[in-house]
C-alpha cells in the first residue's frame, strides 16, 4: 500500500514515456494502475501482427495503427479519468526539444535502439530531468537510473559494436551459416533489390564476357523485356555456379579448406508448383503485398521445416520472380526487413544454397529469420517485471529518495532464490564526453580525409549527433538546419567535399574543433592529430577516435561503424555488419564497486542479507539489454572499468 506521501507525488507527477512496445504496454498499464494521472507517450511505430503475442494492449483489429494512440485508448477503458497524451512521432523530431522535456518530472525509456536512447539521454541531461532506462532480451532484463550530477548517464559506459565479419570471409570462404546469411542479406539482396549505386562486393562480371566492354557489364542488370524466369536462372548460375568456379581457380585458398561445389540451375530438379485457388489469385491481384509469398506459391506451410536443396532453389527462383512481378515498383529502394515475408524467404533460400555449396548445414526459415533479424524471442513476463521495476524507481525519484535508487538486473536463473539483483548507481564517469565534457582526440589524415568523412563517420556515427555544427575557432565549417540561407547551405555542402587541410580555415594536426548539436544541447572538443597511414583491415574508417566510450566487441578481422539506420558507414567493401536497427546496444559490462570483488555466483552466500549492502562489496555483471521486445543477440564481453557509487 502506497503511503500518503507516495500517492501525493504520484498524482502530481507529469511523466514522459518513450516507447509503447513490449515494455511500453506493460509500463503504461502499471503507471495507470499505480495512480499516475498525467502521462505522455512517444512512439513512431505502428502495430504489426508479430507484436500481438506480448503487447497485450493491442488486438488484431489494431494492426497498422499507431502504437501510442491505441495504447492510450486501451488504458483509458479501465482508467477513464486520467490524462494520457500520445504522440505518433519520432522522439528525435525537432518538436521534442529540451524545452519539451523540461515540463516532465521524470522520463521513462522503453526504446529499442541505441541511437534513440543516446538522444533521449542527452535531452534529459540538458533539461535536468531524471531518466529511468530499461531493456529486456528473453529472460534477462534491466532497469537503470540516471540523474544528472548524481549518477552516471546512459553513455558513461561503452556500448558494444555489432558483430562484424571480414568481407573476404563473407564473399569467398564462409565457414558458418551466419556467413551465408550475411552474404544473402547484405550483398545479394541489396544488389538485386536495393539502391543501384551502392558499393557491393559481389562479382558482377558475366561468365561469357569476351570483350572488354562486356566485362564491365553488370550481370545483375535486367535487360529490357528479359524473361523473368530466364533472368532468375542467370542470377542463380552466376552467384552459385560461376562465382564458385571463379573462387576455386585460386588454388592457394583451398589448400587447408574444403572446396565448395558449384551449383547450376540445370542441376536442380524442377518442382511443380501447386495450382493457386481463387482467393490467393484475387489477393495478389488486389496488390496485397503481405500476401506475396514464395512458400505459399509452392505449398510450403511450416517455417520450421528444413527444405531440401531443390526446394531452396525453387523458393529462390520463385521469390525473385515475385519481387519483379508483384513488387517491381519497390525494386531499387528495398532493404532487408525481418518482417517482410518474401525478403526472409529469399534470404533463407539463398543462404541455404550457398551453405550447401560450402558444406555447411542448412537451416529452416524460422532459424534463418532469427539469425538474419538478430532474434531472441521475447518473454512477456520479463517485460512485466521490468515495467514494475521502472515504476518503483520513478516513485523514488519523485520523492527525491536518492539513497534508495537502484539499478536492478533480472536474471535468467536464480542464485539461491534471487532472480532480481539490485545495485547502487554509480557516480558519473569523469571521462564521459557527454556528461563530463571530456575533450576527444581524433587521429586522421588531414591531407586525404574530407570533411564529409569526419561528419559521417565520427560526428554522426560515433558521437550520435543529429544536427551538428562544427567550428574551428570562430570559423564555422559546417552546419545543418531549416533556418539556413541558400548560399549558406551551398557553402557548407561545398565544404563537405574538401579535404580537411584545404578548408577555408584549414584543419591540421594540432587543430581543436568544437562540435555541437543544438537540438541535444551537447558540445564537445576534438583535438586533431594528423596521421599518414592506417591499416585498411583493422582501421577501415581511416581515422581513430579516442577519449570517448568506444564499442566493446567486434570481430578481430574487421569492424564497421553504423549509422542510425543500421547501415555501414565504412562501406561494405571493408566489413559487413550483422545487425539491424533494433539490436545495436547489447552489452555485458562487469562493474567494479568499491570493496571486495566477487563473481555474481558468490552472492548466494549473502542471499538472506540486505541486498544494498551486498552491492557494496560485490562485483556485479551488468547486462545492458535491448528494450526491443522482439529480439536481439547477446554477446559476452568485458572491460575493467573502476567506478564509484554515488554518495548519499
Amino acid at each position: 500500500m502506497a503511503s500518503e506521501q507516495q500517492l501525493s507525488a504520484i498524482k502530481g507527477a507529469k511523466v514522459l514515456m518513450v516507447g509503447a512496445g513490449g515494455i511500453g504496454c506493460e509500463l503504461l498499464k502499471t503507471l495507470a494502475l499505480s495512480g499516475f494521472k498525467d502521462i505522455h507517450i512517444i512512439d513512431m511505430d505502428t502495430i504489426e501482427v508479430s507484436n500481438l503475442n506480448r503487447q497485450f494492449l493491442f488486438r488484431q483489429s489494431h494492426v497498422g495503427q499507431s502504437k501510442a494512440k491505441v495504447a492510450r485508448d486501451a488504458v483509458l477503458k479501465f482508467r477513464p479519468h486520467i490524462s494520457i497524451t500520445p504522440y505518433h512521432a519520432n522522439v528525435k523530431d525537432p518538436d521534442f526539444n529540451v524545452d519539451f522535456f523540461k515540463q516532465f518530472n521524470v522520463v521513462l525509456n522503453g526504446l529499442d535502439n541505441l541511437d534513440a536512447r543516446r538522444h533521449v539521454n542527452r535531452l534529459c541531461l540538458a533539461a535536468g530531468v531524471p531518466l529511468v532506462e530499461s531493456g529486456t532480451t528473453g529472460f534477462l532484463g534491466q532497469v537503470t537510473v540516471h540523474v544528472k550530477g548524481k549518477s552516471e548517464c546512459y553513455e558513461c559506459q561503452p556500448k558494444p559494436a555489432p558483430k562484424t565479419y571480414p568481407v573476404c570471409t563473407i564473399t569467398s570462404t564462409p565457414s558458418k551459416f551466419v556467413h551465408c546469411i550475411v552474404w544473402a542479406k547484405d550483398l545479394l539482396f541489396a544488389k538485386l533489390f536495393g539502391a543501384k549505386n551502392q558499393e557491393n562486393d559481389l562479382n558482377v562480371r558475366s561468365s561469357d564476357a569476351s570483350s572488354s566492354s562486356q566485362q564491365t557489364e553488370d550481370v545483375f542488370e535486367r535487360k529490357n523485356n528479359e524473361d523473368i524466369e530466364q533472368y532468375g536462372k542467370k542470377i542463380f548460375d552466376h552467384v552459385f555456379g560461376y562465382n564458385i568456379e571463379l573462387a576455386l581457380s585460386n588454388e592457394d585458398t583451398w589448400k587447408n579448406r574444403n572446396k565448395p561445389r558449384p551449383i547450376y540451375s540445370k542441376d536442380i530438379t524442377p518442382i511443380e508448383l501447386p495450382h493457386q485457388n481463387g482467393n490467393q489469385a484475387k489477393s495478389s491481384v488486389a496488390g496485397d503485398i503481405s500476401s506475396v509469398s514464395a512458400m505459399a506459391s509452392m505449398g510450403l506451410k511450416n517455417p520450421q521445416d528444413l527444405w531440401s536443396l531443390n526446394e531452396n532453389s525453387a523458393v529462390f527462383l520463385e521469390a525473385l520472380k515475385l519481387f519483379f512481378s508483384k513488387r517491381e515498383k519497390e525494386i531499387g529502394n528495398l532493404s532487408f526487413d525481418k518482417d517482410d515475408q518474401l525478403a526472409v524467404e529469399f534470404v533463407t533460400a539463398a543462404a541455404n544454397i550457398r551453405a550447401s555449396s560450402f558444406g555447411i548445414p542448412l537451416h529452416s526459415l524460422f532459424e534463418s529469420k532469427g539469425i538474419a533479424g538478430n532474434i531472441i524471442h521475447a518473454v512477456a513476463t520479463t517485460n512485466a517485471i521490468i515495467a514494475g521495476l521502472i515504476v518503483i524507481e520513478a516513485i523514488k525519484i519523485l520523492q527525491s529518495d536518492t539513497k534508495n535508487y537502484r539499478m536492478t538486473y533480472c536474471l535468467e536463473h536464480p542464485s539461491r532464490k534471487m532472480l532480481l539483483m539490485p545495485v547502487e548507481p554509480f557516480e558519473p564517469n569523469k571521462s564521459c564526453y557527454v556528461c563530463s565534457e571530456t575533450p576527444l582526440t581524433l587521429e586522421i589524415n588531414a591531407h586525404r580525409s574530407k570533411l564529409r568523412d569526419l561528419v559521417d563517420k565520427i560526428v554522426k556515427a560515433k558521437l550520435g549527433m543529429n544536427l551538428p555544427l562544427i567550428m574551428h575557432g570562430s570559423a564555422l565549417l559546417y552546419e545543418v538546419g531549416d533556418d539556413l540561407e541558400e548560399d549558406e547551405v551551398a557553402n557548407y555542402a561545398a565544404n563537405l567535399e574538401k579535404v580537411l587541410s584545404e578548408l577555408p580555415s584549414p584543419v591540421m594536426g594540432g587543430t581543436i574543433l568544437t562540435v555541437e548539436d543544438l537540438q541535444q544541447e551537447l558540445k564537445c572538443s576534438i583535438n586533431i592529430k594528423h596521421r599518414e597511414e592506417f591499416d585498411e583491415e583493422k582501421e577501415p574508417d581511416g581515422m581513430i577516435l579516442s577519449g570517448w566510450t568506444p564499442a566493446l566487441a567486434a570481430e578481430k578481422n574487421g569492424s564497421t561503424s553504423t549509422s542510425e539506420n543500421g547501415a555501414s558507414t565504412s562501406g561494405v567493401s571493408q566489413a559487413t555488419s550483422l545487425m539491424t536497427e533494433e539490436d545495436d546496444d547489447l552489452q555485458i559490462i562487469p562493474t567494479q564497486p568499491v570493496g571486495k570483488k566477487r563473481k555474481i555466483s558468490d552472492l548466494s552466500s549473502a542471499a538472506t542479507s540486505d541486498l544494498s549492502s551486498v552491492a557494496k562489496d560485490t562485483k556485479i555483471q551488468r547486462k545492458d539489454v535491448d528494450g526491443n521486445n522482439d529480439v536481439v543477440m547477446l554477446d559476452d564481453g568485458s572491460v575493467g572499468n573502476s567506478k564509484k557509487k554515488i554518495e548519499t
